[in-house]
């Protein structure tokens, strides 16, 4: 058995981030497609969440909703290892036993946590993304963009798998291809966790009443805080995940930075082009976290139990 506080959380994180992964990779899929066609020479090719799901489906069979899923499961244990025992860390640095509990240190807690772990997640979603691109369909760029474009810059079906992925870009670009939107993936993992753990503690102490623990939760109330605490963190960073999909993708040096993204993603299309795929993104994010905030929850309460 596990018997400190941090090797718990690091364990359940693991555990639950990759039962999310799993659950939610098909709409995460999805919300790449939406957010980046249109850019790179990429055809206007889908029009809502469901026709994307569908044509995917068609054009690649099921496999296509699941590209670039082995990078991030492998990652998430990673990832999640790190959010989790962070967050875990400075909840009791902030909030020792007996403490009073309040939101604000749910929200300071997951901010630490976020910005912690974006040396992992952003490599880890450009080698993901540039994957789940490829191989859009029959066509994947228009005539016009190949006179435009030069070949190294249009995104074909050219990657094998996440290590090939990861060489190619390395080869090309360097360290500098790999680290290519950390910082914009910063301005999005830090507000996101604050609303991601703040939100889902603030629903489960709402439903659990005032004075009573929120060990007493069921798994529906867990598993509905969950869902929408994933919702409202995707709600309330979404344009920065617009921006990051379109910087990491962006081989041909079109944008000179975040601030240089957004103003010409906004001219091109209008501020509608920063919710791009955001209903596939709540349909991935209540079905992800739905999951894994309650597997974590669970694993810790009953490793808590023991203790007791």
């Amino acid at each position: 058995m596990v018997d400190n506080h941090a090797g718990q959380e690091i364990v359940a994180g693991s555990i639950g981030g990759c039962t999310g992964i799993l659950a939610g990779q098909p709409f995460d899929t999805i919300k790449a497609r939406l957010q980046t066609q249109g850019i790179g020479g990429r055809e206007l090719r889908y029009s809502t969440t469901f026709q994307c799901l569908f044509d995917i489906i068609k054009t690649e069979g099921i496999r296509g909703l699941y590209k670039g899923m082995s990078y991030p499961l492998m990652g998430q244990i990673f990832i999640n290892a790190t959010v989790f025992s962070v967050q875990g860390t400075f909840m009791r640095i902030l909030q020792p036993e007996g403490g009073q509990s309040k939101i604000y240190k749910s929200l300071l807690s997951g901010t630490i946590a976020g910005l912690a772990q974006c040396v992992i997640c952003s490599p880890m979603e450009l080698i993901k993304l540039r994957m789940q691109v490829q191989g859009i369909g029959k066509e994947m760029y228009s005539p016009l963009a190949e006179k435009l474009l030069h070949k190294s810059s249009i995104v074909s079906e050219k990657y094998i798998g996440p290590w090939d992925t990861t060489k190619e870009i390395y080869r090309q670009s360097g360290i500098r291809g790999i680290s290519k939107g950390f910082v914009v993936t910063m301005c999005r993992e830090g507000p996101s966790f604050a609303v991601y753990f703040g939100s889902y503690d603030f629903i489960r102490q709402t439903m659990a009443g005032n004075g009573n623990s929120v060990d007493g939760l069921g798994l529906f109330h867990l598993m509905l805080a969950g869902g929408v605490a994933g919702c409202l963190t995707w709600t309330s960073t979404y344009p920065f995940d617009v921006v990051k999909s379109r910087i990491q993708l962006d081989m041909s040096n079109e944008y000179k930075g975040i601030i240089d993204c957004f103003r010409k993603s906004y001219r091109a299309e209008g501020s509608r082009v920063f919710f791009k795929g955001i209903t596939s993104a709540w349909y991935r994010a209540f079905i992800t976290n739905s999951v894994t905030l309650p597997t974590v929850t669970l694993i810790l309460r009953y490793w808590k139990g023991n203790e007791e």
